[in-house]
């Protein structure tokens, strides 16, 4: 269950983020607008499956309850979390100084994440 609420969120982000690089291009009449939301897309897509894949090495989700549960293995995760977020930093200040994305577009792809929460916030209140 938890499994499909997160993968329509990652659905509903993915198509929020090509939506709003449809209407920058119909807005900007410039390529380069619907670049900048899908790049901040990427940016937030790499955000969570970074926070997603930190807190399955934390605690997995194990469905046969049975099972021998095993140890995190902390210290891992914690590299991988703070190398997953060096890598974020990177691919922004490449995207922003040297790419020359609009950090507008950036924001608005980024908030694509948002956009999805709310939708799926809003048919759980529908039923």
């Amino acid at each position: 269950m938890p499994d499909d609420l997160l993968l329509r969120l990652q659905r509903n982000a993915a198509i929020a983020c090509g939506v709003m690089a449809l209407a920058a291009l119909m807005i900007a009449r410039d390529w380069r607008a619907p670049l900048a939301v899908i790049g901040g897309g990427i940016l937030i897509a790499v955000s969570f499956l970074s926070i997603k894949n930190a807190i399955d090495a934390l605690a997995p989700y194990d469905p046969d309850a049975r099972a021998t549960p095993q140890r995190p293995r902390i210290g891992r995760a914690l590299v991988r979390l703070v190398g997953r977020y060096a890598l974020l930093a990177i691919l922004a200040y490449v995207m922003i100084a040297r790419l020359r994305m609009h950090p507008l577009g950036l924001i608005a792809g980024a908030s694509s994440v948002a956009v999805a929460a709310a939708l799926e916030a809003g048919r759980l209140f529908k039923k």
